[in-house]
């Protein structure tokens, strides 16, 4: 009889370790694209079984449209190989850490019109500012407002850079910055952003730029700004 129970536990046991190797098994879903185009090539880690193959293919397109464009407007040395997970373990909405972009799945589930992600993550991996170049505002403004730029559908995700609205600051970052960035484009300073890119990318930035680049401080820049706010 002993040796009986103990066979039905071992038994028991294996059945019970198989179906905890299969659970293992279906929570680590992972498939693995590589598509080259040129002298591009992006790497797309799809952990999430139940992600959209359209919106895959549209967020391939997307980064083969708009990557080039960036390489050649703010940083032909850019890198040639990128990395796109969809991360079900993310938490946020998409970060960049060197050439590998993290999306997440529940994000783009809830907004999957907003393809524009895309563009405001690999304008990270162009910029490639490393450490300490300078400020995280000026680093996440031109992000966005190269979203704003060369994005490929913001409409239809209805995003846009906000109306200026008192209380607003330059360093308030992303989309109230990129307006500012937007503003001073258009208002006598065209090619400010391409130069504030390549100081920071330089790491040769300093609170004395804006006064090299336009002969007014920042913080004389913005009280334009706050008067005649139209872009």
């Amino acid at each position: 009889m002993t040796l009986i129970r103990t066979l039905a536990a071992a038994s028991l046991l294996l059945f019970s370790m198989q179906n905890i190797a299969s659970a293992q098994v279906k929570h680590t879903f992972k498939d693995k694209e590589v598509i080259r185009r040129n002298d591009l090539t992006l790497t797309f880690i799809n952990q999430d079984e139940n992600f959209s193959p359209v919106l895959k293919k549209r967020m391939i397109e997307t980064f083969f449209k708009v990557y080039p464009a960036l390489k050649g407007a703010y940083n032909e040395k850019t890198a040639k190989q990128v990395t796109f997970v969809i991360d079900t373990t993310y938490k946020g909405v998409a970060a960049t850490q060197g050439t590998t972009v993290a999306y997440s799945p529940v994000w783009f589930k809830q907004h999957p019109e907003d393809i524009d992600v895309v563009t405001h993550e690999v304008m990270h991996i162009v910029q490639n500012y490393g450490s300490n170049a300078g400020p995280w505002w000026i680093t996440e403004g031109i992000a966005d407002y190269v979203r704003f730029k060369y994005g490929v559908d913001n409409k239809g995700a209805k995003w846009a850079l906000p109306d200026y609205k008192t209380g607003q600051k330059y360093d308030n970052g992303y989309r109230v910055t990129a307006r500012f960035f937007a503003w001073l484009e258009k208002h006598d300073y065209p090619g400010f952003v391409k130069a504030l890119d390549q100081n920071m990318r330089n790491h040769t930035y300093t609170e004395d730029f804006w006064k090299k680049q336009t002969t007014k401080t920042l913080t004389e820049l913005w009280d334009l700004y706050v008067l005649n706010p139209v872009i």
